[in-house]
Formats: structure tokens, sequence, C-alpha cells
């Protein structure tokens, strides 16, 4: 099923054919050690893939993990995340695949997670947390949202940046009035 679509990006649920590039997203150093995320076992890995295949609602779950594909060649190039944080906010989050890094997709991506939670799930507000050390993503981030706060993560052990953006916000930039 498709969540949503940007002009280049189809974001969908996961379907079994996806396994080889989420194992890729959820494995790789690269893109694991920036967030910072302890790396996972290949269990840990397929059961995250099992919770997440076939959704019928990107919130059947607490967490919900969507594949992000170009348009173009349908091929999956990475993830986005729907996650409820600690503080029980709604919080987005999005990792690719390291080659398509620097091409514009995560802040294609956030700005249409970002619509999505406002237009179809209508939450009050959404959140994103950064490891100040990822400066592509807080670039992204930074485009979209407000820094609300920099603190040590003693949990990651790193300095994060919490974002955030609320509804009334994201009215008055798009110049909408939805209710």
């Amino acid at each position: 099923m498709i969540v949503f679509e940007t002009e280049r990006l189809s974001i969908r649920n996961l379907k079994l054919g996806d396994k080889v590039f989420f194992y890729e997203l959820l494995s790789a150093p690269e893109i694991i050690i920036p967030i910072p995320q302890a790396l996972f076992t290949e269990a840990e890995i397929l059961q995250k893939f099992n919770q997440n295949l076939n959704l019928e609602s990107v919130y059947q779950e607490e967490r919900t993990i969507c594949g992000i594909f170009e348009k173009e060649n349908n091929e999956m190039i990475g993830l986005a995340l729907f996650l409820i944080n600690k503080e029980k906010e709604k919080e987005l989050g999005y990792r690719f695949r390291k080659k398509y890094w620097g091409k514009g997709y995560g802040t294609e991506t956030a700005k249409a997670m970002i619509d999505y939670y406002f237009k179809v799930l209508k939450v009050e507000k959404v959140t994103a947390d950064v490891n100040v050390a990822y400066t592509g993503s807080v670039k992204i981030l930074e485009k979209s949202m407000t820094l609300v706060k920099e603190f040590y993560n003693n949990e990651d052990q790193c300095w994060d940046r919490k974002y955030e953006i609320h509804r009334s916000d994201w009215l008055k930039l798009n110049g909408l009035n939805l209710q």
C-alpha cells in the first residue's frame, strides 16, 4: 500500500522482496553509527522486518517503518520511520542507503512526512531528534522544523538536538486552514 508520494519518491508499506535493502539499512555501520544506534543482530532485523511487513496502516504499531522508493526504478532507497518518543510525541525518522545521500531525498521525505502527519494523521505536533554530529540530518531538519533544545543524550552518549513543528506553524507556512 502506498502511504504517500512526492515528486520523485513513493513511500509504501514493506513487502517480502524488500528484505535485502531493509537489512542493509539496519546493519550498515555508516548508516547506523551516526544515528547513533547499536548494531542489530540478524534476528533483531528479521523481527523488525516481520513486524512491519504488509501493514495496512501507518499506526497499527507505535513504531511503523515504511520503505522509500524511487519512482523512476522502484528501488528501495531508504526507510521512513513513524515513531512515538519517550514523551509520547509523534516523531519522524528516516535513513537512506549511502549511495543515495546528498540527492535531496532526506529533505523531500521529511517535508512529506510532516505533511502526512498533519494532513492525514491530524496530529498537533511532530518532533525529531538528531545526533549533532550527523550534519546531513541536522541540515534537513533545520529546513522544516524549529530547534527546541540541544542536550547530552546519556543513553546514546552523544549530543542531540530536538526539533519540532506545531500544526499551527505548519498551517501558516503553507498558507492553509485545515481544521
